[in-house]
């Protein structure tokens, strides 16, 4: 009888401890829910208290996953660690993920902790320098051992890459990114309104061949313009959101124009590779083009040997660079009757 009594007060009690931690995750769940509706972006801020409510007192396994900013607000006016943009793709990372689960999903939250604000934080998540991004899974128990920290070479693509480092560290996904628009409602307006007021008058220039579309050299300009925007990958820039430079993660004063490996160009080096494709194009252009009227044969074989000599440079230039880079080499070859 005593055994029996035992018994059913074990499963008594153990049901109430299940019941107690049920409620007390609703609770949270809710209390987060309320916290992202009053976020524009949808993003929590965090402090010491709210951390230690949400993440560390909690038992494992939490239901839900924390992907967390961190931010320092004296430091957004330094141009190499990239905080405001980097927060600002950050939410809208938030602000997809949640209108893409229409505002449903309680497995992924996202916030936000300020250095000044909470500084034991960033002890507790062994945070040392910035950017610096953290999921805190469901599963975590050390803060600082158990999450996953994205890489700073990945933050290169913005929202999406931070979205891809979600879906890859989680079952979820996110889904489209959803960017607002550049030119709201009104801006759109008043700029047909310019335009259809200004449509006679462009109208009467073009028929008058009077506008800058009928002077030469800027369609020389032009082609020049596109010739380097070709070769320099300005629209693998663009599609794939990639910055000028990085910071050197060994050190944080020192900035990365060139990257070594295949698998990313920062804007600096196609640039720096679009000017001397660019060089060597316009000195064969002149070579070819304006040379070819110059009568003086000593002046003509100078040009020529400092046409040479400079594409020769700049060629070699490049080639050098893509083996640093990319680790594979051109080689000449000569008619084995050289040999």
């Amino acid at each position: 009888m005593a055994a029996h009594f035992f018994t059913l007060s074990i499963i008594t009690l153990s049901l109430f401890v299940v019941a107690s931690s049920g409620e007390l995750e609703s609770e949270l769940v809710a209390d987060l829910l309320t916290l992202q509706s009053e976020s524009k972006s949808g993003v929590i801020h965090l402090d010491d208290r709210t951390v230690s409510k949400f993440l560390t007192y909690p038992r494992t396994p939490r239901p839900y996953s924390f992907l967390i900013f961190f931010d320092a607000a004296n430091f957004h006016d330094k141009p190499e660690l990239r905080l405001r943009e980097l927060r600002r793709e950050f939410e809208i990372v938030a602000s997809s993920f949640i209108t893409n689960h229409n505002s449903s999903n309680t497995k992924l939250f996202f916030g936000d902790i300020e250095f000044r604000e909470s500084q034991s934080s960033f002890q507790l998540f062994g945070v040392n320098s910035l950017p610096h991004v953290r999921l805190v899974g469901p599963t975590a128990k050390s803060l600082k051992d158990d999450s996953d920290v994205m890489d700073q070479g990945d933050f290169s693509r913005l929202a999406e890459s931070m979205a891809e480092f979600v879906e890859s560290r989680t079952k979820l996904t996110v889904g489209p990114i959803h960017r607002p628009p550049v030119l709201s409602k009104m801006q759109l307006g008043l700029i047909t309104a310019l335009l259809l007021l200004c449509l006679p008058l462009v109208a009467k220039r073009i028929f008058a061949g009077e506008t800058l579309l009928h002077d030469p050299k800027i369609w020389l300009f032009g082609a020049v313009f596109v010739y380097f925007f070709s070769v320099s990958g300005a629209m693998h820039n663009i599609i794939r959101k990639m910055p000028m430079f990085l910071v050197d993660r060994n050190d944080p004063n020192k900035l990365v124009f060139f990257y070594q490996g295949s698998g990313m160009q920062l804007g600096a080096e196609g640039f720096a590779v679009g000017f001397l494709y660019t060089a060597v194009g316009l000195l064969l252009a002149v070579m070819t083009h304006v040379l070819v009227y110059v009568k003086d044969a000593t002046a003509k074989r100078l040009a020529m040997l400092f046409t040479l000599l400079v594409s020769f440079w700049a060629v070699k230039k490049v080639i050098l660079l893509d083996n640093w880079k990319t680790g594979y080499g051109i080689h000449g070859f000569w008619p084995s009757s050289w040999n």
